[in-house]
C-alpha cells in the first residue's frame, strides 16, 4: 500500500514574458560589462584614480522594470567600462521578438530610461577585503573575497530526470522552450512572444508515476480560433515533440490551452515586468526550498547567485554519486565574511550512507567560500543572459558549470559509499 499519493505542479514562462524580459535585460547588461572590463584589462587600462581594469573589479546589481512602451534600468554598478545600456536593452527586446507595435511592444520605438550609480563603498569594502582578512584570521588568498550579502541559499537535486531535476519543472521548461522555438522558426506564424506552461505530475511514495495535466497559454494574433486551431497546433508542434523526446506518456493527461479564450494583449502591454519576480521558475518549481534572493543582474560576488549555483552543484553531485535519491542543501552567509556560517544537508530519508558521512565528504570535496566558488565554477564570464530564461538548473549547456558531476566519484569515495 502506498505511503502517500499526491499531485505536484510547476510552471515555466517563455522569454517573452515581461518578468523574463527584465531578467534577460539585466543579465545582458551584466554580460556586456564583464566582456568590456575584460577587454580593458587585456589592454592594460588604468583609471585616473589608479585602479586597474580587471574582471574581479566588476560589481553589478542591475534591476529592470518594463511596462507599456517603456524600459527602466536601475541599480548599482562598479566598472571601468562604458556600456551603451539603451542599445543592450533594444537588442534583447528585438531578439525576443517584440519588433512590431501590433505585438504590444517595439524594440525600436520603446523608451529606455537609465538610473544607475556606483555600488556603496560600505558594501564594497567587505567584498574586496573580507572579515577574515581584515581581522588577520587567515592568509589564504581565497579568503580575500567576502560574501556580497547576508542570506541563505538552497540547492536541490533528485533522480527523477536525466538532468537530476524534479520532473514537473523540467517538463514545464521544455514546453516553454519548445513554444518559443516553434514561434521563432515560423512554424506557427500567429504566435507571439509571451507565454506560460504548467505541468502537474502524480507522485506515489515521492516518485513520479504519471503526467496528469498540461497547461499552455500563449500570446497570439487576433482572430485565432483557440479550440479549432491553436490547441491542436500546440499539441502537434509543442506538446507531442517534448514528451516523445523525453519518452513520457501524456495520453491520459488533461490538456488546457489558453483557458481564458483569448491572449492577444501580452508582454509589457499586458503586465508590468520586474527583474527577479520568477525565482521559483528559475530554480526547482517549488520542489525544494528557496532563500528568497533572485539571480539575474547580479555579478558572481553576490552569493544570492553564486552560492545558489554552488548549492545546486553540490546537491546534484550528491545524487549523481549515488549517495541519496534526493538532496537539498542550505548555505548561509554573512556580508563581508568568506566562510559560510552554516551548511545543512537534507536527504529526506533517501540516503545510502549516513547524513553525517555525506556532510563530512562535502566539506572535503567542496570549498564553499565565494572566492573558491567563483574559481571552481569559472563565474567571471559573460554567460548570464542565457541563464535568464528556461531555468538556471537542469541545462546541458557547457557554460552551466554548476551542472557538472565530475566530482561524483571523489565524493562517493570520501563518503565511504563502497566501504
Amino acid at each position: 500500500m502506498p505511503e502517500r499519493e499526491y499531485l505536484f505542479t510547476s510552471e515555466s514562462v517563455t522569454e517573452g514574458h515581461p518578468d523574463k524580459m527584465c531578467d534577460q535585460i539585466s543579465d545582458a547588461i551584466l554580460d556586456a560589462i564583464i566582456k568590456r572590463e575584460a577587454e580593458l584589462a587585456e589592454a592594460g587600462f588604468v583609471a585616473p584614480s589608479g585602479t586597474k581594469a580587471a574582471p574581479d573589479y566588476v560589481r553589478v546589481a542591475c534591476e529592470t522594470l518594463i511596462t507599456t512602451g517603456l524600459v527602466v534600468v536601475s541599480g548599482e554598478i562598479r566598472t571601468h567600462a562604458y556600456v551603451d545600456v539603451p542599445a543592450v536593452v533594444r537588442d534583447v527586446v528585438q531578439d525576443i521578438g517584440y519588433t512590431r507595435a501590433k505585438y504590444g511592444f517595439d524594440s525600436e520605438t520603446c523608451g529606455v530610461i537609465t538610473t544607475i550609480h556606483e555600488q556603496s563603498t560600505d558594501i564594497a569594502m567587505g567584498v574586496d577585503e573580507s572579515f577574515e582578512v581584515q581581522h588577520g584570521l587567515n592568509g589564504d588568498p581565497l579568503d580575500l573575497i567576502g560574501a556580497g550579502d547576508q542570506g541563505m541559499m538552497f540547492g536541490y537535486a533528485c533522480n527523477e530526470t536525466s538532468q537530476l531535476m524534479p520532473l514537473p519543472i523540467y517538463l514545464a521548461h521544455r514546453l516553454a522552450e519548445r513554444l518559443t522555438a516553434v514561434r521563432k522558426a515560423g512554424v506557427l506564424e500567429y504566435l507571439r512572444p509571451d507565454g506560460k506552461s504548467q505541468v502537474t505530475v502524480r507522485y506515489v511514495d515521492h516518485k513520479p508515476v504519471s503526467v496528469e495535466k498540461i497547461l499552455l497559454s500563449t500570446q497570439h494574433a487576433d482572430g485565432v480560433d483557440i479550440e479549432g486551431l491553436l490547441k491542436p497546433d500546440l499539441i502537434e508542434h509543442v506538446i507531442k515533440p517534448v514528451f516523445e523526446l523525453e519518452g513520457i506518456d501524456y495520453s491520459s493527461a488533461d490538456i488546457y490551452v489558453n483557458p481564458t479564450g483569448r491572449f492577444v494583449i501580452g508582454g509589457p502591454m499586458g503586465d508590468t515586468g520586474l527583474t527577479g519576480r520568477k525565482i521559483i521558475v528559475d530554480t526547482y518549481g517549488g520542489m525544494g526550498r528557496h532563500g528568497g534572493g533572485a539571480f539575474s543582474g547580479k555579478d558572481c560576488t553576490k552569493v544570492d547567485r553564486s552560492a545558489a549555483y554552488a548549492a545546486r552543484w553540490v546537491a546534484k553531485t550528491v545524487v549523481a554519486a549515488g549517495l541519496a535519491d534526493r538532496c537539498e542543501i542550505e548555505l548561509a552567509y554573512a556580508i563581508g565574511v568568506a566562510h559560510p556560517l552554516s551548511v545543512m544537508i537534507e536527504t529526506f530519508g533517501t540516503e545510502k550512507v549516513s547524513v553525517g558521512a555525506i556532510e563530512s565528504a562535502i566539506s572535503q570535496v567542496f570549498d564553499l567560500r565565494p572566492g573558491a566558488i567563483i574559481r571552481d565554477l569559472d563565474l567571471r564570464r559573460p554567460i548570464y543572459r542565457k541563464t535568464a530564461a528556461y531555468g538556471h538548473f537542469g541545462r546541458s549547456d557547457k557554460d552551466f558549470t554548476w551542472e557538472r558531476t565530475d566530482r561524483a566519484d571523489q565524493l562517493a569515495e570520501a563518503a565511504g559509499l563502497d566501504d
